[in-house]
């Protein structure tokens, strides 16, 4: 029996969108082999979440090798072998504290790294900076994820945030849907690239008022989504083109 007839009509949507997230992080370059871990919700099932599985690159992902799993980590359907324990580790208390949170996204990128080892954390220099204006949390680095990782401290730090850099390790994005996890995920990413690009000329930062920054975060919260439902239907239409494999 094929996974498409083991699920729901909506469970296998939410296979599609979350491959479609991991075919996308791939394609703009956020990932790091098979260590990085997208992770969205059940629809009408609280306690079961969708994860990639780790034994394949963000390239190769389908919506049939998708993990279902339990929030006590237990595997539902798929090779339990293939479940990664940082990501269970780092998504599982998110999704048990916060019924807001309906996808996940942690990421290794360079940028993201880089920002994250920086004191400074993320500035706000950027208009696109500004989206994330007084909403970035941040964690101490605790360890491998997988080993040492406290998913409670991790949920402590990360608050009501819906993005959090940890600190000498990478990026951390949440939303209500799959496209708000990987649109934060994507332009916190280029923040943080273009944070380090303008850091690295040495030159004084132009800065914008305090009030600036907050009218203009204040816009795009008001907007919902920050764009991420916006932009979907053309990110799949890409993917389409490109190669539709991730919705089998």
């Amino acid at each position: 029996m094929s996974v498409r007839d083991q699920c729901s009509e909506a469970e296998w949507e939410a296979r599609v969108e979350l491959a479609a997230c991991g075919r996308l992080l791939e394609y703009f370059g956020l990932t790091e082999m098979t260590n990085n871990h997208i992770s969205t919700r059940v629809p009408g099932e609280k306690n079961h979440i969708l994860v990639n599985s780790h034994y394949y690159f963000f390239e190769e992902i389908t919506a049939s090798n998708i993990l279902k799993i339990d929030l006590d980590g237990n595997v539902i359907t798929g090779p339990k072998e293939e479940l990664s324990n940082a990501a269970y580790v780092l998504h599982s208390g998110l999704y048990k504290a916060r019924p807001d949170v309906n996808a996940v996204a942690h990421t290794h990128t360079n940028p993201g790294m880089a920002t994250s080892a920086n004191e400074c954390g993320l500035l706000p220099i950027f208009q696109n900076s500004f989206d994330f204006y007084r909403m970035v949390a941040y964690h101490e680095y605790a360890g491998s994820a997988s080993e040492f990782e406290d998913s409670q401290k991790v949920l402590e730090d990360m608050g009501q945030n819906k993005a959090m850099i940890m600190h000498n390790h990478g990026l951390l994005t949440v939303g209500g849907h799959v496209s708000e996890a990987f649109n934060l995920m994507y332009r916190l990413d280029k923040c943080c690239r273009a944070q380090n690009m303008a850091l690295a000329t040495g030159q004084k930062i132009h800065e914008v008022s305090p009030e600036i920054k907050a009218k203009t975060h204040q816009y795009k919260v008001n907007r919902g989504n920050f764009g991420g439902r916006r932009s979907w239907p053309g990110h799949l239409r890409r993917l389409d083109r490109l190669d539709p494999s991730y919705k089998h």
